[in-house]
């Protein structure tokens, strides 16, 4: 998951996700009812393993081994504040967003401006367009470099090009993000 995804998972999240195993099983439990047969359909494991996991005998109590920690860390985020994600989601569409990032532009100018790149700072509010647009890059397995060519696009016109007042063929390249963060009010 790259920086783009982490910054619009954080943007639709008002809490964060429970961080140790044992938090994130209690709620997996706490999602299905209390029953170890879900959770474990859902885990691809036997009810036996995760009674093991979660049983309070000290002697008995087993962790989950690595590559079941993959499993139960995306079954949370899936299950993770559904109401909220859908009404945030909707909300940045509506109403847009405030982008924050630390990245490395560079632009395709005419002769006489600097196009060398550079690392900046940039905080600006997108329009509700730029969110569907990500979000459904998202949505259908879009890549990094498909969401970054998005905000590149979008940063050019609202930041850089100041909504079509200025520099206009003005061509921005937006690489090596540093952090990408979304403000969602």
């Amino acid at each position: 998951m790259g920086q783009i995804e982490q910054g619009l998972e954080r943007a639709l999240r008002t809490r964060p996700v429970p961080s140790s195993n044992g938090a994130r099983l209690r709620f997996l439990l706490a999602s299905h009812s209390g029953s170890t047969r879900r959770v474990a359909a859902v885990l691809g494991v036997s009810q036996r393993t995760v009674q093991r996991w979660v049983t309070k005998k000290p002697g008995a109590r087993r962790s989950p081994g690595p590559r079941h920690l993959r499993s139960i860390e995306e079954a949370v985020l899936a299950r993770w504040q559904p109401r909220i994600r859908a009404r945030r989601r909707a909300q940045a569409e509506a109403e847009g967003f405030v982008f924050h990032t630390r990245a490395r532009f560079g632009f395709a100018a005419p002769a006489g401006s600097s196009d060398d790149p550079r690392v900046r700072w940039i905080t600006q509010d997108l329009p509700g367009e730029v969110a569907r647009e990500l979000f459904a890059a998202r949505d259908a397995g879009a890549g990094e470099q498909q969401q970054t060519v998005i905000l590149a696009r979008a940063l050019g016109h609202s930041y850089f090009r100041e909504w079509g007042r200025r520099a206009h063929g003005l061509h921005i390249v937006f690489s090596d993000v540093e952090f990408a963060d979304f403000s969602i009010d």
